[in-house]
């Protein structure tokens, strides 16, 4: 899933134990001017088993994804009996499991990801009616196989242009062992792009940025990843952020435009932020992250949001909401045209904090491993 080897320490299962008090460490700009945090509270809304992900859902719902492989739809009275089981497909070793969710934009499709119990990445879809899952309607629309337990990446979001966008990670162990993050003839390690209703299984976009290039995989978007664990895109600018997580020193947010035409290299491998990784040449068209931090303190796997687009919060309008699995603390960039102006500590702590989930109005929610599901509301 998300966790990543110090040691490999943490992993064993998303289940780890930790939850304290990370380090805003420096990023490009290794002195970004801290300004005044919003005053934010986490409310917690409900409980589930093991959350890992999530999704605005149709009439205001909240859909929740547990790692078992069960869906849940969070709504005014709490989180309801599962409207999905696929919990004797898929397995909870390693950092398999049900690790993604996503409607398109007009909630007529929703979209799992999971690992199934040969390990194999894969993303299905059921047509939706009614605001219900119809399951005889469920097919298969991309798989991958994985030749480790970790590094599975597994979110799935729907981009602006109406396009299915997931999310892999190299392959697992450590290190990359078998170059999939600079390499374009897999999917490893990279960010696809897909038109899942545009073909059986799926139609390539036509301006995807490799579809001309024989030695390149059509789905690629974007490349040089380790474990993009959780991405977004910005509500009202469009904007791609991506929280990769780091090796051995280095947790990194990378940061793409609205108007992006893909082909980003995040530089994975040969980087691990801004930083050669054991002896590695920085790529020439190496896209350094935004964001770093470093493992001074407890930071060990950062956990990526959202830029905060809610009514609730004013103060937090606009600022990128993250925070990292290992020390809960919840954090926001603010940022101007592509580069950090100001890192805050909001002054909150969700636990093991393993997603983040906008709702429809734009308010976010904080998911910790251990269950609890809660809601950032103004202090």
């Amino acid at each position: 899933m998300k966790v990543r080897t110090r040691s490999s320490a943490i992993i064993g299962t998303i289940c780890l134990v930790a939850s304290l008090a990370l380090t805003t460490a420096s990023a490009d700009q290794p002195a970004a001017p801290r300004q005044a945090a919003a005053k934010v509270a986490l409310k917690n809304v409900a409980t589930a088993q093991n959350p890992t992900a999530g999704a605005a859902g149709p009439g205001g719902t909240v859909w929740i994804a547990e790692r078992p492989g069960t869906v849940r739809v969070l709504d005014d009275q709490g989180l309801g009996e599962p409207v999905l089981d696929i919990s004797a497909e898929t397995t909870t070793d390693g950092e398999r499991g049900l690790l993604g969710i996503a409607f398109d934009k007009e909630f007529a499709h929703f979209y799992i990801s999971f690992t199934n119990l040969e390990g194999t990445s894969t993303v299905d879809e059921f047509a939706m009616r009614d605001g219900k899952i119809q399951p005889d309607t469920r097919r298969t629309v991309l798989t991958q196989t994985q030749p480790y337990s970790n590094h599975n990446g597994g979110d799935i979001k729907f981009g602006p242009d109406g396009y299915l966008y997931i999310a892999l990670g190299d392959g697992g162990a450590g290190g990359d062992p078998h170059g999939n993050g600079q390499n374009l003839d897999t999917l490893l390690g990279k960010l696809l792009r897909i038109d899942p209703s545009g073909g059986e299984p799926y139609a390539i976009p036509p301006d995807n940025p490799f579809v001309d290039d024989p030695n390149a995989k059509d789905e690629i978007w974007a490349y040089g990843l380790r474990n993009p664990w959780r991405f977004s895109f910005d509500a009202d600018t469009g904007d791609l952020l991506i929280g990769d997580v780091g090796q051995n020193d280095w947790e990194e947010i990378d940061w793409a435009p609205g108007n992006s035409k893909g082909g980003e290299n995040y530089g994975w491998s040969q980087m691990e932020g801004t930083h050669p990784f054991r002896g590695g040449t920085e790529p020439a068209n190496h896209v350094p992250p935004v964001h770093e931090y470093d493992r001074t303190n407890l930071g060990c796997s950062v956990t990526g949001g959202y830029v905060y687009r809610g009514n609730a919060i004013p103060d937090l309008k606009g600022q990128y909401v993250f925070s990292d699995y290992c020390d809960g603390t919840v954090r926001s960039l603010q940022m101007e045209n592509g580069k950090v102006t100001g890192v805050n500590d909001l002054g909150v702590n969700g636990g093991e904090v393993i997603s983040f989930v906008q709702g429809g109005s734009g308010e976010l929610y904080v998911l910790a491993i251990g269950g609890s599901v809660s809601r950032i509301d103004p202090a």
